[in-house]
């Protein structure tokens, strides 16, 4: 199995997991890889050092700040369990958000946390209407099991 540093044009960086450097080429022109933040299929391969386990091996200085990641990366992992958190804890009513931001706000059903799509004009018809509402783009990457 081989761990392999990726990134898409976007400069989103994570990685990957592929059988061989084969694998990965052969996903890569099926258009199978792709980005988990933005879904973007342009995806190339960074560098990146191999890992020796040596038993007795002495565990390497961090840098200043005492952190091993980047912060770019942190915040990405933070806004992927964001996401993650936002869709195993809402209802998706998909394209019939407005109506049932409505129906909720009005007392017209029980009360719960929902997510769906919504155009810019219903958003701005809700905010209006003292409905609060918030756009979270999520890529169909993310949609479905988020690593």
């Amino acid at each position: 199995m081989k761990v392999l540093n990726l990134a898409c044009t976007h400069q989103h960086r994570f990685e990957g997991w592929f059988a061989s450097d084969d694998d990965f080429a052969s996903q890569c022109e099926r258009g199978l890889v792709e980005c988990p933040l933005c879904g973007d299929k342009q995806v190339t391969r960074l560098p990146s050092a191999p890992r020796l386990n040596i038993s007795g091996a002495r565990e390497q200085a961090k840098p200043a700040g005492g952190s091993d990641a980047p912060i770019e990366l942190t915040a990405q992992a933070a806004w992927l369990r964001a996401v993650q958190h936002v869709i195993s804890h809402t209802d998706d009513v998909g394209d019939r958000f407005a109506e049932e931001a409505r129906r909720i706000h009005y007392g017209e059903i029980d009360e719960r946390a929902i997510r769906g799509r919504a155009t810019k004009d219903e958003a701005q018809a809700l905010k209006e209407e003292g409905i609060e509402v918030m756009a979270l783009p999520m890529p169909a990457a993310i949609k479905g099991t988020v690593q």
